[in-house]
């Protein structure tokens, strides 16, 4: 593994299982490689408020998972291209959370 994919790895696992909103910002990520959206579209589609949405946008293109064209309302947002050159490295956490949290349902 690359230094490069080591540290987006990291970067992915503070970001979905590290940090509170980590399940919000999964969701995120995962209806945006199905298709751009912006904020508006993302708090429908995820039922949740366009604020909340808007904040977790943010922290996702700071950190550069995801990217965005166009101005205002009408800022579309998609995963970035080394998001979706790695995406798979997002699927493996995934994976790994879901299973942690089978576990943790059975105890």
């Amino acid at each position: 593994m690359s230094d490069r994919m080591s540290t987006l790895k990291h970067l992915l696992g503070w970001l979905i299982a590290g940090t509170r909103g980590g399940v919000t910002r999964a969701y995120i990520i995962k209806a945006l490689k199905e298709t751009p959206k912006n904020a508006n579209q993302l708090a429908h589609l995820l039922e949740m408020d366009y604020r909340t949405i808007r904040h977790h946008l943010q922290i996702l293109q700071k950190n550069k998972i995801i990217t965005s064209v166009g101005d205002r309302y009408g800022l579309t947002y998609f995963l970035s291209q080394e998001m979706e050159d790695n995406y798979a490295l997002f699927e493996e956490i995934m994976v790994k959370i879901w299973k942690k949290e089978k576990r943790e349902e059975n105890k």
